[in-house]
C-alpha cells in the first residue's frame, strides 16, 4: 500500500507541474486514493496494473451503483495516470455504460429577480468580502476555484477600467477577464477594510487562503451556488447578443460546444414563448 501511495503522490506532483488547476488536482487524489484502495485489496499495485484491473474496476464501480457520469470522471482520471506511467494500452477498450449526453439543455442560472435578490440579501449583511465574492462570481464567469486562486496582484483597478488575471484556469491555461464597475467598486472597498500583507485576494476568518468550500458554504446561505453564478454570467452574455467565441473566451472553455450550452433556451423561457404564443 505504501508503495502504491508514494506513486500517486509522484502522479499528483507531475499533475501539479504540469498546470493543472487545484481543484482537478484534489479530485485525482480523491479517485486515486479510492483506486489505491481498491487495487491493495485485490492484491495488486500500481506499477503493475493490467488492462483487466481496469475493465474489473469499472465493472465494482459499476455495481456499487455509481452514475455512468461518475465512472466517466474516475475513467478518465485513470486514463491520466496511464498516460503518465507511460501505459496507455491498459485503458484501451473499456467497456463502460456511456453517460447520457445532457448538453442539449441550458444549465441551471439564476432569473433577473433571482439576481436582484442575491444582490440584495448579501449587501444587506454587510461583509464587503462576500459582496465582492458574489460579484465577481456573476460578473466574471470565473470558477469558484479560479477565484480562490486569485492574489491581490491579479487584479489590475484603475478609475475607468480593470482586469483580473485567472492563472491557474483549467488545463493550466490563463485568461485576461475585463472587470465592471460594480466589480471594481466593491473589491477596492474590501481591500480597503484589510488590515493585512496577505497576497491572497480573499481570506478567511482565520486569515488564510479562502478555500472553495468556504464559498460553496457562503453562498448555500443566498440559496445559491458559485456553479450558479457562472453559467447566470454566460446566459447574460448570450442574452445581450455577444458571440461565442467571446464567451467561450472569457469562460475559459477550451471546447466551445461546453459555450454552446448556454444558447439553449431554458425551460423558464420555453414556457415563456408559450404563453406568448397561445394567449
Amino acid at each position: 500500500m505504501k508503495k502504491n501511495v508514494v506513486e500517486v503522490q509522484h502522479f499528483l506532483s507531475d499533475q501539479a507541474g504540469q498546470g493543472k488547476a487545484e481543484n482537478t488536482v484534489t479530485t485525482y487524489r480523491r479517485i486515486m486514493k479510492a483506486f489505491c484502495h481498491w487495487v491493495d485489496r485485490n492484491g495488486g499495485g500500481l506499477t503493475e496494473l493490467t488492462r483487466y484491473d481496469i475493465q474489473a474496476y469499472i465493472k465494482a464501480l459499476e455495481k456499487e451503483g455509481k452514475s455512468a457520469s461518475t465512472v466517466d470522471k474516475i475513467y478518465a482520471c485513470i486514463r491520466v495516470y496511464a498516460r503518465f506511467i507511460q501505459r496507455p494500452d491498459i485503458v484501451d477498450h473499456i467497456r463502460r455504460i456511456k453517460p447520457q449526453n445532457n448538453r442539449q439543455a441550458a444549465p441551471k442560472s439564476l432569473e433577473n429577480l433571482e439576481i436582484k435578490r442575491l444582490k440584495r440579501e448579501v449587501e444587506k449583511d454587510c461583509n464587503k468580502r462576500d459582496i465582492a465574492i458574489v460579484y465577481l462570481l456573476l460578473e466574471t464567469g470565473v470558477r469558484v476555484s479560479e477565484l480562490c486562486s486569485l492574489n491581490r496582484t491579479d487584479v489590475v483597478v484603475q478609475e475607468r477600467s480593470g482586469v483580473m488575471k485567472v492563472r491557474n484556469g483549467k488545463g493550466g491555461k490563463e485568461r485576461m477577464i475585463p472587470l465592471s464597475r460594480e466589480c471594481r467598486y466593491h473589491i477596492v472597498q474590501y481591500l480597503q477594510v484589510r488590515q493585512d500583507d496577505e497576497v491572497s485576494l480573499f481570506l478567511s476568518n482565520q486569515n488564510i487562503r479562502l478555500s472553495v468550500r468556504a464559498v460553496q458554504h457562503m453562498l448555500k446561505k443566498y440559496g445559491t451556488h458559485p456553479h450558479a453564478l457562472r453559467h447566470t454570467f454566460a446566459r447574460r452574455l448570450v442574452a445581450e447578443g455577444i458571440d461565442i467565441s467571446t464567451i467561450a473566451e472569457l469562460t475559459g472553455h477550451s471546447d466551445i460546444n461546453m459555450t454552446r450550452r448556454y444558447s439553449k433556451p431554458s425551460q423558464a423561457e420555453l414556457a415563456e414563448a408559450i404563453e406568448r404564443a397561445f394567449i
